[in-house]
């Protein structure tokens, strides 16, 4: 019996004639952090929503803490602690920073009192605590990718996907932001985090899954898949490795 605390076996679904994601099998160990990388248009987002519930597969099944989730509507995951971000962030922009992250907040605590007390807790960890009182509008890309993760983590997830939540900000933005990120698996939290940037996959990931054209082709430590041949040749195109390969023997 695996001791992941997520296993996709065999994920796959097609939209019209598009194979979006292809015979997918992954696990994820808890209390560590994961990435999920590839290039743009790869199914990195299609497999979340599999994981997650908000798509049906069809094919293939999900299991979370031993039990099939396959399917599972999200709200009901997410009670049992799988929660997601999303790439594109959309704050309730008329509330403030405080009864945004009660949102999440109010999945385990009905009243307002204790959800809006837990949304401060919750800032404190990721460094909204000064714009508690801000309307949700006011703050910056980078305040928005840290509201988006305050939701989250305000439903108490045992397991985090976050969709690209470093996508947007400057380097000294992500710089501040990954010692956030680390802080959640320090905190109990395991995380699957969807990445463009490398050098946060590079520094954070303790394992990583290469997504291509909706199939999983690489899996390994970062330093691992960065030097796997057919993911150099899915970022950089058909022949890049042996060219690499070749320049390198000369030098």
């Amino acid at each position: 019996m695996s001791d992941a605390l997520l296993q996709a076996r065999g994920l796959s679904i097609t939209f019209g004639g598009l194979k979006a994601v292809q015979d997918v099998s992954l696990d994820v160990m808890p209390n560590t952090l994961t990435a999920l990388v590839g290039p743009n248009g790869a199914g990195k987002t299609t497999l979340f929503a599999l994981l997650s519930g908000f798509l049906r597969p069809g094919a293939g099944r999900v299991q979370y803490l031993g039990r099939d989730i396959t399917g599972m509507a999200p709200h009901q995951s997410a009670r049992l602690g799988l929660t997601r971000t999303f790439q594109i962030v959309q704050p309730f922009g008329a509330q403030t920073v405080r009864e945004n992250i009660a949102v999440g907040a109010h999945l385990h605590q009905p009243g307002r009192r204790a959800a809006l007390a837990a949304a401060e807790e919750v800032a404190e960890r990721v460094n909204l605590h000064d714009n508690l009182d801000k309307p949700a509008a006011d703050l910056t890309v980078s305040g928005r990718k840290r509201l988006e993760l305050a939701r989250a983590l305000a439903t108490k997830p045992r397991l985090l996907l976050l969709d690209e939540v470093l996508a947007g900000l400057n380097p000294s933005e992500i710089d501040e932001m990954i010692p956030v990120i680390r802080g959640l698996v320090d905190s109990g939290v395991t995380v699957l985090m969807i990445e463009h940037v490398m050098r946060a996959v590079m520094s954070l990931a303790e394992h990583v899954w290469v997504l291509a054209q909706g199939r999983l082709i690489a899996g390994g430590t970062p330093r691992e898949v960065t030097s796997d041949p057919s993911v150099i040749e899915a970022y950089l195109g058909h022949g890049t490795a042996q060219r690499l390969a070749r320049e390198g023997e000369r030098r």
